[in-house]
């Protein structure tokens, strides 16, 4: 009589397999592809550049997370939860507009400038020479609503007298876009820590005050 083989030891058949899992860790990945575009630019870090950078190969990299764009996108997402947020923690947490933006601008010196990452800002440099106009106006959104955040916050504390009524709130907020984004250059072009702290105390001296 014919033996029937027990199924549960008979080899899967390649249509049957499940696929096989990833070879490396994603969240790693994308810290290091987070670097890269930080470091280069969108423009200047290529597909070939990223596999090497994240250690991976082409077909895993666009397997887990799509095409050049759409790992940029992810990135982007990434890099604000990660290091961008202080803007936010620190509008949200401070009593005052002065007070939250004081924190801004000494945290972004310490942040432009910490030695393990590369110097600056991401949604300022991976714009850099960049030819995709979407890149370029996701990079250029990011920033603007941290400029609209900071005036909303000011147009509240001049409605409850914290800031002189006549005080100009789209300029003071564009103010202090230009002084976080410059703080940003400077530190890729080498200012220290000090440097930059030095700069932000200037920047609030002009503040008005009750």
């Amino acid at each position: 009589m014919e033996r029937t083989q027990d199924p549960r030891t008979v080899p899967a058949s390649p249509a049957g397999r499940r696929g096989r899992p990833r070879s490396f860790d994603r969240e790693t990945a994308l810290e290091k592809a987070i670097m890269a575009f930080w470091e280069h630019g969108y423009e200047a870090t290529s597909v070939s550049d990223l596999t090497r950078i994240m250690g991976i190969g082409a077909p895993s990299l666009y397997a887990a997370f799509g095409d050049k764009r759409a790992l940029f996108d992810e990135v982007v997402a990434e890099y604000g939860r990660r290091y961008a947020a202080f803007g936010e923690r620190a509008l949200a947490e401070e009593p005052t507009a002065r007070a939250a933006v004081a924190r801004i601008l000494r945290e972004a010196a310490e942040c432009y400038t910490a030695p393990d990452r590369p110097q600056g800002c991401l949604y300022a440099h991976a714009a850099t020479n960049c030819t995709s106009p979407e890149v370029g106006e996701r990079l250029r959104a990011k920033r603007n609503e941290a400029i609209a955040a900071v005036e909303s916050r000011i147009r509240a504390d001049i409605a409850v007298g914290r800031l002189p009524a006549d005080t100009d709130a789209r300029a003071l907020a564009r103010h202090t876009g230009a002084v976080v984004q410059g703080m940003s250059q400077q530190a890729r072009d080498g200012a220290s820590r000090a440097e930059l702290t030095a700069l932000a105390e200037i920047a609030l001296s002009i503040w008005p005050r009750t």
